[in-house]
């Protein structure tokens, strides 16, 4: 059996970040409305978009759904990519943000699931 400490202080690091996101969106703070100004994205749909974040983000941190919920926020982080990229973002600190968090996302969950570990082992 593997040590569960490895994959549970990955998974915090995205999860942190995912949840302080969720947060300010529900909230929706000066700097949100400025982003979604910025980004092109009405700003009546911060709630709605921290909502479906929130869902994603409950799912991933359920053992039992943690692969529908990385599934799902893969498909959240790539909107966010895309759009990133639709604006013109820096490339590294921001259009590629979405993509580093995901890998955590999967990296954590590959750590500490053996289902994961089944589908994508990673010896040759």
């Amino acid at each position: 059996m593997r040590n569960p400490w490895p994959g549970r202080v990955l998974t915090a690091l995205p999860v942190l970040f995912l949840a302080f996101d969720v947060t300010i969106k529900l909230m929706k703070i000066q700097p949100v409305v400025d982003s979604f100004a910025q980004l092109g994205i009405p700003v009546e749909l911060a709630r709605v978009v921290g909502t479906v974040e929130l869902i994603c983000l409950v799912l991933y941190c359920i053992p039992r759904t943690a692969v529908l919920g990385a599934m799902l926020l893969t498909g959240y982080l790539g909107g966010a990519v895309l759009t990133h990229l639709r604006i013109g973002s820096p490339l590294v600190s921001h259009t590629l943000f979405p993509i580093y968090i995901g890998i955590m996302l999967w990296g954590a969950l590959w750590l500490r699931d053996s289902r994961v570990r089944a589908l994508v082992p990673l010896r040759a």
